[in-house]
C-alpha cells in the first residue's frame, strides 16, 4: 500500500482501497430518516439496480419490525433492528454504514460500526462532532484500513451504482447531472452543496462523474482531498480528476505533494474557493468550520498557485472552471484516452403521491371527510368559525357543541341549556354501574383512560342511553297525535318500558330537582315546549299505575331537545329526525358523564384505598 505523508504527519493509505462502492454495494442506515432512504432507493431504481442499496435500518432501541418504502413502483419492507451489531450479523454483505445520528451520538455509533469486521466505509452526516472524537475515528479507521467520509458531509455518489443519503439532491438534479450512468471524471470536494453544483458543471463540460465525494467541511475530515485523488489514480474508469478545495487548512498541500512526487499522473483540474477573502480587511470565517484562513499559505490564492506549480490545471476564476474542465476533457477524447459514455434514457421513477398532489399532477380522492372543523389555516375553525372569533364572543361549551355536533351557531339560550344538561348529568353518584366500574378499575391501579372507558362502556338503554330512546318514542307518538294512555298501553303490549319514565328513588311526592330546573328554564326561554308537555301528560298516566313512574332526567332532556331543535328555527323536520336516529343526544350524556367518571377515578387514586372485595365474594351458592 502506498503511503503519502501529509504536512500534519498523518499517513494516507486509501490509495489501495480503489472503488468505495459498486452496483452491488449495500448499506446499513443508522437512525431512521424516511426521505434520505427513499432517495437512495429511487436512485437505485434509476440506475437499474436489481436490489435496494439499503439492506437494513438501525433504529436505536427498536425491538425489530420493518419500514415500508418504494423501490420503483413496488412497495417493499426494509428490516429494522435496534443495534449495529445485530444489523451486521443479519446482513454481513452490507459493508457501508450511513450514519444519520446527531452530533451528540455520532462518535459512539460510528466507532461501533468501525469495530465491526464487515463494515468498510462509514459516512458521518452530522455537523459539529467534537474534533477530539473525529481524530479518534480517523486514527482507528486508518489503523484498520477503513474509510470515514465526513463528518459534516452529504456523502458521495458512484454514478450508476450507489449514493449516500441526500447526496446529489433531487431526482431532477440527478437526471440533469447524468448520475444514472458512470462517466469518466473522479470528483472530490469539501462542500456538499458545491458538489451538487459541480456535478452539473461536469455533466455539461464532460461526460459526467464516475465517482464524487464530499469529504465534509470540518477542520478534521475523516478522509482528505488527496486520499480520494490517490484512489482515483488507481481506478481505471477514472480518466481525469476534478478537485474543489476551499480557503483554510492545509489539505490541498498534500495533493500538491502527491502531484510533485508523481503519485498522481492523471490530469487534475483544481480550484480553491475563497479568493474573495483578500477583499476583506479582517479575517473572515466562511460557512464551514475548516474554511478559515490561518495564514497566507492557507489562502485560496496560495493554494491555487501551489497546485498550478505542481502540474494541476487551475483556471483563472471559478467562472472559467467549466471551460477548463471541457478543454481538458476534449483533449483526452481527442487523444483516445476517453471514450465518451453512451447516452440512454433512464427509467422513470414514479412520483410520490404527496409531491404529485402538490404540483397538480394527480387528483387523489380523500379517505376521510370532515365537515365540522379545519386545522389547515392560521388557526383551527369549528364549522367555519375561528378560535379567535369564539373567544371574542365569550363562547361556552354549548357553543362548541352547537358547532361541532349540530353545525349551527345556536342562540345563547340554547347553548346555556346544553351546558345545564352537561352539569346536571355529570354524576349520578358512586353506586350506579358506570361509577362503580370506574372506581373498581381505579382501585385496581389502572390508568385514568382505562378507568374512564370501563365506566363509559356500561352506558346503554338502562344507563344513560334512554335520552335518545325517550326522544324517539315521544316524537313518534306526539307527531302522530297519539293519546298518552294509548301510547303507554301500546308500549306495554310490545313489552317495552317507556324510556324516560321511572326512577328508583324519585316519585310523585319526591320529585327530581334536575327535572324541575330544566322545565323551569325551558318554559321561560324556549319558543315552544310541545314535546315536554306531551311527556308530562304521559307521566300523568303512568303515575296512576305507580308512584315512581315519574318523568326522569333522561326523558326530560330528550323531550326538551326535541322542543329546542323544532322551535329554534334552524333545523328542518328531516334534520331533527336525523339527530334522533343518529344518536346525538346520548352523546350529550356521554360527554357529561365523562366529567363525573374522571372525578371518581381521581378521587380513588387520591385515596389510594386497596381493592375491596368483589361482589361475587358474597354470593350464596346452592345445589
Amino acid at each position: 500500500m502506498q503511503r503519502v505523508q501529509s504536512p500534519r504527519g498523518r499517513a494516507y493509505g486509501l490509495s489501495a482501497v480503489g472503488q468505495l462502492f459498486s452496483k452491488d454495494t449495500q448499506a446499513i442506515f443508522y437512525n431512521w430518516k424516511q426521505l434520505p432512504v427513499q432517495r437512495m432507493l429511487d436512485f437505485d431504481f434509476l440506475c437499474g439496480r436489481k436490489t435496494p442499496s439499503v439492506a437494513v435500518i438501525v433504529q436505536p432501541g427498536s425491538g425489530g419490525g420493518f419500514q415500508k418504502l418504494f423501490f420503483g413502483q413496488e412497495e417493499i419492507a426494509i428490516p429494522q433492528v435496534g443495534t449495529i451489531e445485530e444489523a451486521c450479523e443479519m446482513f454481513p454483505k452490507a459493508d457501508v454504514l450511513i450514519n444519520f445520528a446527531s452530533y451528540r451520538s455520532a462518535f459512539e455509533s460510528s466507532m461501533e460500526a468501525l469495530r465491526q469486521p464487515t463494515i468498510r466505509v462509514v459516512a458521518v452526516i452530522a455537523e459539529g462532532v467534537p474534533e477530539r472524537d473525529t481524530k479518534q475515528l480517523i486514527a482507528y479507521a486508518r489503523d484498520n484500513n477503513k474509510v470515514v467520509i465526513g463528518p459534516a458531509t452529504v456523502g458521495g455518489v458512484q454514478a450508476g451504482a450507489f449514493k449516500i443519503g441526500d447526496a446529489a439532491g433531487t431526482l431532477d438534479n440527478i437526471v440533469a447531472c447524468k448520475l444514472y450512468r458512470p462517466g469518466s471524471v473522479g470528483f472530490v470536494s469539501k462542500s456538499g452543496g458545491m458538489s451538487n453544483e459541480l456535478y452539473n458543471v461536469i455533466a455539461r463540460a464532460a461526460d459526467g462523474i464516475f465517482e464524487g465525494i464530499a469529504i465534509g467541511g470540518d477542520a478534521f475530515p475523516g478522509s482528505t482531498l488527496s486520499d480520494h485523488c490517490l484512489r482515483y489514480q488507481h481506478i481505471p474508469q477514472v480518466k481525469m480528476i476534478v478537485v474543489l478545495g476551499e480557503i483554510g487548512g492545509r489539505d490541498e498541500y498534500s495533493l500538491v505533494e502527491a502531484l510533485n512526487a508523481g503519485r498522481i499522473t492523471k490530469p487534475v483540474v483544481a480550484w480553491v474557493s475563497g479568493t474573495c477573502a483578500k477583499l476583506f480587511k479582517s479575517e473572515v470565517q466562511f460557512g464551514h468550520a475548516g474554511a478559515k484562513s490561518g495564514g497566507d499559505d492557507e489562502s485560496a490564492q496560495a493554494k491555487n498557485a501551489a497546485l498550478a506549480a505542481a502540474g494541476a490545471v487551475v483556471p483563472d476564476s471559478f467562472e472559467s472552471l467549466e471551460g477548463t474542465i471541457r478543454k481538458v476533457y476534449d483533449q483526452l477524447v481527442g487523444e483516445g484516452v476517453i471514450c465518451p459514455a453512451p447516452e440512454f434514457q433512464p427509467p422513470q421513477v414514479p412520483m410520490d403521491l404527496d409531491h404529485a398532489k402538490k404540483t397538480g399532477k394527480v387528483r387523489a380522492p380523500t379517505h376521510i371527510v370532515s365537515t365540522i372543523c379545519d386545522d389547515r389555516g392560521e388557526e383551527p375553525t369549528y364549522c367555519g368559525v375561528s378560535m379567535s372569533e369564539l373567544m371574542e364572543a365569550d363562547a361556552n361549551v354549548g357553543d362548541a357543541i352547537g358547532l361541532l355536533w349540530f353545525k349551527r351557531r345556536l342562540p345563547r339560550y340554547a347553548t346555556k341549556f346544553i351546558e345545564m344538561c352537561v352539569v346536571l348529568c355529570a354524576d349520578h353518584g358512586p353506586c350506579v354501574s358506570g361509577a362503580h366500574n370506574t372506581i373498581v378499575t381505579a382501585r385496581a391501579g389502572k390508568d385514568l383512560i382505562s378507568c374512564l372507558v370501563s365506566g363509559l362502556l356500561t352506558i346503554g338503554p338502562r344507563f344513560g342511553g334512554a335520552i335518545d330512546d325517550a326522544a324517539r318514542y315521544f316524537k313518534q307518538a306526539c307527531d302522530q297525535d297519539q293519546d298518552p294512555d294509548e301510547f303507554v298501553e301500546m308500549m306495554k303490549r310490545r313489552g317495552i318500558r317507556v324510556p324516560g319514565i321511572g326512577h328508583r328513588i324519585k316519585s310523585k311526592d319526591n320529585r327530581d330537582k334536575r327535572v324541575e330546573l330544566l322545565q323551569r328554564y325551558a318554559r321561560k326561554h324556549f319558543p315552544s315546549t310541545r314535546y315536554l308537555d306531551y311527556a308530562i301528560s304521559v307521566e300523568g298516566y303512568t303515575l296512576q299505575k305507580a308512584a315512581n313512574l315519574v318523568l326522569n332526567v333522561d326523558g326530560c332532556i330528550g323531550a326538551l331537545f326535541l322542543d329546542l331543535l323544532s322551535s329554534v328555527g334552524m333545523f328542518t323536520a328531516a334534520e331533527v329526525q336525523e339527530v334522533v336516529d343518529v344518536g346525538y343526544l346520548n352523546g350529550l350524556f356521554v360527554l357529561a358523564r365523562s366529567i363525573g367518571l374522571i372525578g371518581h377515578a381521581l378521587d380513588q387514586k387520591r385515596l389510594q384505598q386497596p381493592l375491596f372485595r368483589y361482589p361475587w365474594d358474597e354470593v350464596l351458592y346452592t345445589k
